[in-house]
């Protein structure tokens, strides 16, 4: 459905009074008392681009590499956290103002808080649509908040297998996964949207005032390893005040967070994922699945990439499944490979990934694990048998959970990273497994690319440049001393 402007929802509010046409409930539309303060369907915008990722030598990360300018921006801030809205509204000016040609992008309900306070126009789409709409304009996604907004990012790409990449600033509670502080931004979003471009510059400290030089033919290679030499201005010649370029070897660093396939199945064997619905209505734009509408009934319109009830959830974190209401413990029996591993009395049984292992995993005494480990963890929570100790298994490991028989008759709800639940029976099944990571010649398929601060040392030291450790260290407060030791830390 088309946005419209208040003005013409006004007409048309008008005529229906002056023909005294029965009153019917009418939709909110977003305002525009400036043509520059809009709120435009991103159904306008151009398809995304999908950058490449290039492997090294000497670093398990990936480099990241933009084939042209990203345009669409997907800013997503912390719900219901004012100070968050604002720095969002002073990035959106920022990035607006000194990289001509992006389009800002936002969920429906931030849309209608803050455009009336940007110059410029602003895309949405219908939250009914998100999950659609972005898989399919969206080149790059920029995070505010904690590690609640970055899994809410993550599972609006949850059932695709190219996720765009994640730049984000911690300004949440913990943000163990933030990598960049906020009063970092200008120099954190200069290096990711400048990353492979062949603009080249000598400074990328102090303030830029050089043009860059367009006529200059410069050799390199692309993703695939050709010579590729432009022999034309590129879109990041436009920059303004350019020295924004990462140089021709200089490219932001890429974490490719493996996630979980995740599959919801009746006692009938058939896929019924298309019915995981939102935990929380504060969160509408996770929307209802693209094959159903809100009154149950099956669109016309169907997802490009095929979307359907086959078409598995990913989870970044975890998948849960916990006694939820009931007082008693949940009986579940575990499967690997089709073998069974054990029955488990427990209040529930989570399946983690490496990202989820510093989650709810560690919380119920889960081990923690690198998240460039292939592997996939089963951690109990709060077994009655104290025998029962947490599991890592590999990657390709594929692990079935089914409710005995023993519940008594007992639905217990399924979580898939706490933003989509549903609720299992006696003969249904949870089967999970970890998602390939495969280079595809479009670019590599699976994971969330989530681009890492770069830190001192250089690749030529065959270091990772992750700030994993330093997360431990400062955030988790990993193996902390107790009592006096305590005070010079």
């Amino acid at each position: 459905m088309p946005i419209l402007s208040y003005s013409t929802a006004m007409n048309s509010t008008r005529m229906a009074a002056s023909l005294q046409l029965p009153r019917v409930a009418q939709r909110r539309f977003f305002s525009s008392s400036s043509i520059r303060r809009r709120i435009v369907d991103i159904s306008t915008l151009p398809d995304r681009i999908v950058p490449h990722y290039q492997q090294s030598q000497t670093s398990s990360l990936l480099s990241l590499h933009w084939p042209q300018p990203p345009r669409n921006i997907l800013l997503m801030p912390k719900l219901h956290a004012p100070h968050v809205i604002a720095s969002a509204v002073e990035f959106a000016k920022h990035v607006h103002g000194n990289y001509p040609g992006l389009n800002l992008v936002f969920e429906n309900h931030v849309a209608e808080k803050i455009h009336e306070t940007l110059p410029f126009p602003i895309y949405t789409t219908d939250a009914r649509e998100a999950t659609v709409q972005f898989a399919q304009k969206i080149d790059l996604v920029t995070t505010m908040g904690g590690d609640g907004t970055i899994l809410r990012a993550a599972s609006l790409f949850s059932q695709q297998t190219i996720v765009p990449p994640i730049l984000s600033f911690s300004m949440g509670t913990l943000g163990f996964l933030g990598e960049w502080k906020f009063d970092e931004y200008k120099r954190a979003w200069r290096e990711c949207y400048m990353s492979g471009s062949p603009v080249t510059v000598e400074d990328l400290v102090a303030p830029h005032t050089q043009a860059a030089v367009t006529s200059r033919r410069v050799d390199r290679q692309d993703a695939n390893g050709d010579d590729q030499t432009p022999s034309s201005p590129t879109g990041w010649d436009i920059v303004r005040g350019n020295g924004k370029s990462m140089g021709l070897f200089r490219t932001a660093k890429v974490l490719l967070r493996s996630r979980l396939r995740v599959g919801i199945y009746d006692a009938q064997g058939r896929n019924i994922s298309d019915q995981l619905m939102p935990t929380s209505t504060a969160e509408p734009d996770l929307g209802t699945p693209p094959d159903h509408t809100p009154d149950g009934t099956v669109p016309s319109a169907r997802p490009a990439d095929g979307g359907g009830s086959h078409q598995p959830m990913h989870a970044i974190n975890e998948v849960s499944i916990d006694r939820g209401v009931h007082p008693h413990l949940a009986i579940i029996e575990i499967y690997v490979n089709g073998q069974l591993l054990t029955e488990a009395v427990a209040d529930g049984i989570l399946i983690s990934t490496p990202t989820g292992s510093t989650a709810y995993s560690l919380s119920a005494g889960g081990s923690i694990v690198h998240p460039l480990v292939e592997s996939l963890l089963i951690t109990p929570i709060s077994p009655r048998s104290l025998s029962f100790r947490p599991l890592v298994l590999p990657l390709q490991s594929k692990v079935t959970l089914k409710l005995s028989k023993r519940n008594r008759g007992r639905e217990l709800p399924v979580s898939i990273d706490g933003k989509r639940r549903i609720g299992v029976s006696i003969g249904m099944e949870v089967r999970v497994e970890g998602e390939r990571l495969e280079k595809m010649p479009e670019g590599w398929r699976g994971g969330v690319p989530c681009v890492i601060r770069s830190t001192t040392r250089s690749d030529a030291e065959g270091q990772d440049d992750d700030s994993w450790v330093g997360g431990l260290n400062g955030l988790l407060k990993f193996n902390y001393p107790f009592g006096e030791q305590n005070e010079g830390h």
